[in-house]
């Protein structure tokens, strides 16, 4: 009789332990929670799962979407790539894709990113063009001069043609959206807002680190 109860109980929490996982498992939904992507993109640092989010300085929503996003980026494990790409869907867009990896490009992105942002969205200050940009970089030490040959380079037209296609890969549809390892596409509609975005992406993280690896 002893043996059959722990028999039993065995069973039963092997059970237990099942529908755990199951339920964990089955707690974000590709289709309804995020999308997966018919075909992975390439990311830039293979031997870490990358976190992409897809944005624009003129979007109202990303630019609340930063007070969540950042101390979570922060938050990340050492294997996370955290990577961001402007969305350009029209030429008016560029000016905000050229000023993002002007700032990469001049190392000055954590001095800057906030500032535009709050200069569109908080200020209402016109910001449509190098011109406009030239007063937020000078004000974190980048001469107009430098500014102006970094925002004009070819290789500025090259990074900003590959966040275009990088986007279409992407299947972007709005912003803010974020892309787990090149094949899982996020947005807060399928999400259920910021914070859903955030516990989708921690799902898909933690999914992706046993390909990875």
């Amino acid at each position: 009789m002893l043996r059959q109860l722990s028999s039993y109980i065995l069973l039963t929490s092997l059970l237990f332990v099942s529908w755990g996982c199951a339920a964990e498992e089955e707690k974000f939904k590709a289709g309804i929670h995020y999308e997966v992507l018919p075909q992975a993109v390439r990311t830039a640092d293979p031997s870490k799962v990358e976190v992409n989010e897809v944005f624009s300085y003129h979007c109202g929503h990303c630019y609340n979407f930063e007070s969540v996003l950042e101390p979570w980026f922060e938050s990340l494990a050492d294997d996370v790539d955290v990577q961001r790409t402007p969305a350009v869907w029209q030429p008016a867009m560029e000016v905000y894709a050229r000023a993002y990896y002007s700032a990469v490009m001049l190392k000055v992105l954590d001095q800057v990113h906030m500032p535009i942002f709050e200069a569109i969205h908080v200020k209402r200050q016109p910001v449509r063009s190098e011109k406009d940009l030239v007063p937020i970089f000078a004000a974190a030490g980048v001469d107009s001069a430098k500014f102006s040959q970094v925002y004009n380079s070819f290789g500025m037209t090259s990074m900003v043609n590959q966040a275009k296609a990088r986007g279409r890969s992407y299947r972007t549809q709005g912003t803010p959206e974020m892309v787990v390892n090149g094949k899982y596409r996020i947005s807060s509609r399928m999400a259920g807002g910021f914070e859903g975005m955030l516990n989708v992406a921690d799902f898909l993280i933690a999914k992706e680190r046993t390909v990875v690896k």
